[in-house]
């Protein structure tokens, strides 16, 4: 589970993520972009895409 390790005056977090985590996002990512992408469209086929990571409580 992810957990929030800090906030930078009140702006994005740092969040520290196990490697189930990772393995999570990493198959999102996967499933989400086709293979051989450029970075470009990478960002475009994620610009409205939400990952979501558990948070631990």
């Amino acid at each position: 589970m992810a957990r929030i390790i800090e906030s930078i005056e009140g702006g994005r977090r740092i969040i520290k993520m196990s490697v189930d985590d990772i393995i999570s996002v990493v198959q999102d990512y996967q499933r989400i972009v086709p293979r051989f992408s450029t970075a470009e469209e990478a960002r475009n086929y994620l610009s409205d895409t939400v990952v979501y990571i558990p948070e631990d409580g």
